[in-house]
């Protein structure tokens, strides 16, 4: 998980929720691709400045709020109950992983999607490594022979926001037809299909 707050000074923090919350209530409003920096600013009442220092652009603002959803999202398959979490089999907790992030990425598709809009910022914000080790580890406490770290980027692959977003809008595919999808490419990464 990112946060970027460590030592950060009471009042700076208290500035950061501020215009976390502004932007969280403008992209509920209005949704993430009409944010702009200067309409956080103006409702968390602050100089455009401050945001911009704050976040470094609009991508940096939707990696911040990117950042708020995943923590939630990592405590449950970190250590929540099983499935999802500890103390289920490796397939169980994949499975449970892919219906939660399908999930996640359809309830957050607009933050998703804004926050992954830089091409060389998109796979290396630190929200997105904690899924790729989880991911990783999963696939090795099954006994995956291969290559571990390209197969949990396949797996990601699926799950991808644009891919999710245009096989369900574009595609019209349903909610339980990628879900099954997502249960049988398990099941043939881990050798289990019958």
């Amino acid at each position: 998980m990112a946060s970027g707050v460590e030592g950060e000074r009471a009042d700076a923090a208290r500035n950061r929720r501020r215009l976390l919350e502004a932007a969280r209530e403008l992209v509920a409003d209005v949704g993430a691709g009409q944010v702009t920096m200067e309409a956080v600013a103006a409702a968390a009442q602050v100089g455009k400045g401050t945001v911009f220092r704050r976040f470094g652009d609009r991508v940096g603002l939707m990696v911040a709020l990117l950042d708020l959803a995943e923590r939630e999202n990592q405590e449950a398959f970190m250590f929540g109950p099983p499935p999802l979490g500890p103390g289920a089999p490796p397939r169980e907790r994949l499975v449970a992983f892919g219906e939660q992030r399908m999930r996640f990425a359809a309830e957050h598709q607009d933050v998703l999607l804004a926050a992954e809009s830089c091409a060389s910022r998109r796979y290396v914000h630190p929200a997105r490594a904690v899924p790729v080790l989880h991911l990783a580890g999963l696939l090795r406490e099954a006994g995956v022979d291969g290559d571990v770290e390209l197969l949990t980027e396949s797996l990601l692959g699926y799950l991808d926001v644009a891919l999710q977003q245009h096989l369900r809008e574009t595609r019209e595919m349903s909610e339980d037809r990628l879900q099954t999808g997502w249960v049988d490419l398990v099941d043939r990464i881990l050798g289990t299909t019958g």
